[in-house]
């Protein structure tokens, strides 16, 4: 198949580009960018006018609830949400029932989604067996059989020895270790970010101190051992506070920040909407405009979905009984280019943290379009307005706190190894 997409804005900021020009591709991959190659006779040709073409998103976290959750969703739903998204790479956290803690649990995942033909899968697989922080895993095992990195997800780990020997073991193969900074003491039965909003509405607090205690720990062990760490969805202006103090140091520390979080705030719980029931809780206004402003500093790495479909039996119930998590696959684009507008942002900038940014993060070779590389690519209506309808949603989540926002920005084409996997009708 041999494909030209003309005479869109092509925007790849791991190379530099930003102009209007013509994208060619054969045999999946990326041929020619401005001028056909000699010869050069399309199949099929995508008009771009007026429309944006970047490499394919590259989100760091979406819980694809296979194996184990079915009931929540499926691999085939999520891998639409992916594509209808513009979702191209994904990384999927270890927490599935059973955890991925082992090599063959890891590669059925990968074949299964290799099968879809849609979003590429790079499993993260667990730090200890079962994720119960007992054992360490095999990860050396682990990684030959395709996981990108080593993580607990939300799952505490409260043993501190167990956590630096993990940190060791990675830091001798040179596996990144990624890490959501909460301390379970003090976040425990917490809802809600401790202030007002948590104590007029009765709910029980966790407070910022339960991220910067954990991060205390976490930076400590990395400097001590030399582990590569990511940390997970800050949600602190002090926690970005640490990073920069560690980064300072030398310390070797990256980090992501959740789509939801550059938006929202504790004020948008409102009556106790349970959409808004997130990990980590939604912060104060002052801690969502420091990680906004941290990430276009690129102090914050990358920006993720934090994709977490929800069963709606398990959403429809009081906040604090509520399962946590939102979906956010088919928002992760319109969400970043809401905060870069909001923020004056350059476009390249914002693009830059859901595709090269978090490609670099994630290990791979991907999030841009040099002549070579694996045609993964996105096309973006940006100034096309939509109201986000959860029915509407390709996801089997429809557990999202945008239900009836209006939004600017629409994926019409997603093209996985050059075939178009996804067009906007």
């Amino acid at each position: 198949m041999k494909l030209h997409i003309k005479g869109g804005r092509l925007i790849d900021p791991c190379n530099s580009v930003d102009g209007t020009h013509d994208l060619f591709i054969a045999a999946g991959k990326v041929v020619a960018v401005g001028n056909a190659p000699a010869g050069f006779t399309a199949n099929h040709v995508i008009d771009a006018a007026g429309k944006i073409v970047c490499p394919g998103l590259v989100d760091l976290s979406a819980r694809l609830r296979e194996p184990g959750f079915e009931y929540m969703a499926t691999l085939d739903s999520e891998m639409d949400a992916a594509m209808a998204g513009g979702v191209t790479s994904l990384a999927c956290p270890p927490d599935t029932d059973p955890p991925l803690d082992e090599p063959g649990l890891v590669e059925m995942l990968k074949f299964r989604a290799r099968n879809l033909n849609k979003a590429r899968v790079y499993p993260v697989g667990a730090l200890t067996e079962a994720l119960k922080g007992v054992r360490l895993t095999e990860m050396a095992e682990l990684r030959e059989s395709g996981c990108v990195a080593f993580s607990h997800a939300d799952v505490p780990l409260t043993d501190h020895q167990v956590l630096y020997y993990a940190m060791q073991y990675a830091a001798t193969f040179d596996i990144p270790v990624w890490l959501r900074p909460q301390d379970a003491t003090l976040a425990r039965n917490g809802v809600a970010h401790e202030g007002q909003v948590a104590t007029r509405l009765g709910l029980p607090p966790i407070p910022v101190c339960a991220e910067t205690a954990a991060l205390a720990v976490i930076l400590l062990l990395a400097r001590e051992t030399g582990a590569r760490v990511h940390l997970c969805r800050l949600s602190s202006a002090e926690g970005i506070n640490m990073v920069r103090r560690a980064r300072h140091d030398g310390v070797k520390v990256t980090c992501d920040v959740a789509v939801h979080h550059l938006h929202l705030s504790e004020l948008d719980i409102g009556h106790f909407d349970p959409n808004c029931h997130l990990i980590p809780p939604l912060r104060s206004q002052r801690d969502r405009d420091a990680l906004r402003k941290a990430l276009a500093e690129r102090l914050i790495d990358a920006v993720c979905s934090d994709h977490c479909p929800v069963d709606d039996d398990a959403k429809q119930l009081p906040f604090s009984e509520a399962e946590p998590g939102a979906t956010g696959l088919e928002l992760l684009l319109p969400l970043t280019l809401k905060w870069a507008e909001e923020d004056n942002v350059p476009l390249a900038t914002a693009l830059a943290r859901i595709t090269s940014d978090a490609a670099n993060l994630l290990g791979i070779d991907a999030g841009h379009l040099s002549v070579g590389a694996e045609a993964d690519v996105c096309v973006i209506d940006a100034g096309r307005y939509w109201t986000v309808e959860p029915a509407t949603l390709k996801s089997q989540g429809k557990n999202t706190p945008y239900s009836g926002i209006e939004l600017k920005g629409r994926v019409t084409h997603t093209l996985v190894g050059g075939q178009v996997a996804y067009e906007l009708k």
